[in-house]
């Protein structure tokens, strides 16, 4: 036995199927707008608190940073953004130490996962709320996060 519709059980059927997804579009366009001036609100903008701009590292203000150049952020990193060099010294009591030369970071290869800062024991490289990150070279997204003449905080002794 065939289930067949009269001509206006299917017209009314179409009819009901419109109003349904017409209810959708008229809800939203009457749901006020939130739209960004960006490139004039480029001073106040704010992203989200877990937003990933740019891989940083933390200086404080006598250029001191607290990255030992243990290398386990280029470990964790899955396609080789992070280039940790290191260099061996000696210290005053003979012993010898390893302290950061250069770290590198490649932002155009950089894919956002963080595995690089849940991978630091001390806290060291952060991301910030940067995301204007457009060059005409590729090579400009190459940074070096350790300013010049920085060295790793001291730690406190506790007597």
């Amino acid at each position: 036995m065939e289930n067949k519709e009269t001509y206006f059980g299917g017209f009314f059927k179409g009819v009901r199927s419109l109003c349904i997804g017409l209810k959708t579009t008229m809800r939203e366009f009457f749901t006020p707008k939130i739209t960004e001036q960006y490139p004039e609100n480029r001073k106040e903008l704010k992203m989200f608190d877990r937003f990933r701009g740019t891989l940083v590292m933390i200086h404080n203000e006598n250029n001191e940073h607290r990255c030992i150049a243990c290398g386990l952020c280029q470990t964790a990193c899955p396609n080789d953004t992070i280039k940790v060099t290191s260099e061996t010294i000696t210290t005053e009591d003979g012993k010898k130490k390893k302290i950061l030369a250069k770290y590198e970071y490649n932002l155009g290869s950089c894919i956002f996962c963080q595995l690089c800062v849940n991978a630091c024991p001390h806290d060291a490289i952060t991301f910030d709320q940067n995301f204007e990150h457009a060059v005409f070279d590729r090579t400009k997204l190459i940074l070096q996060l350790n300013h010049e003449g920085s060295k790793v905080m001291e730690k406190k002794k506790e007597v």
